[in-house]
């Protein structure tokens, strides 16, 4: 009994994409987004934890430390939205959203404003000089969660935990 021919080892050379030229990782249809939504997610939550810990320990270093993580968090968001945002109109040709890419979507949106709102509270307790107000803490986990759901969402879209 003979096996049937591996199609996948007879394809050309040039129907193959090679994954490390640059025009087909920058051409990509949603590759930027993929790429650049691990900054502001990195980012928050090291700045919850280092403002967590520099509240319990007293430490001020910490405190800055979490403030500069949240500045480049907060700004970080922008291009993550707009290639997003471009990734949907490329891809689906700014079809109506529904499902799972609706439910990231939204959750992105309510992530960053979350994001925006955590570092405001930073900056605004900085320029006042007065210690940080204590409903931060519930917003950084708000925060903190947020991100998690739209980033298990942004998962099945992108292939990860499985097809949408």
């Amino acid at each position: 009994r003979t096996k049937a021919p591996n199609l996948k080892s007879q394809e050309t050379d040039a129907t193959m994409v090679n994954p490390f030229d640059p025009k087909t990782a920058l051409l990509a249809r949603h590759a930027q987004h993929v790429v650049l939504i691990h900054f502001p997610i990195a980012l928050f939550i090291t700045a919850v934890a280092f403002d967590l810990i520099g509240h319990w320990t007293k430490r001020t270093t910490l405190a800055d430390a979490a403030y500069y993580n949240l500045i480049v968090a907060a700004l970080s968001t922008l291009p993550v939205l707009v290639t997003g945002l471009l990734a949907w109109q490329i891809q689906l040709e700014g079809q109506r959203l529904k499902g799972i890419l609706l439910q990231h979507l939204l959750l992105a949106c309510a992530s960053t404003v979350t994001i925006w709102l955590v570092w405001w509270t930073h900056l605004r307790a900085r320029r006042q000089s007065k210690p940080l107000p204590p409903y931060r803490v519930p917003l950084e986990l708000l925060g903190v969660a947020l991100i998690a759901l739209t980033g298990h969402l942004g998962g099945f879209l992108s292939g990860v935990n499985g097809p949408a």
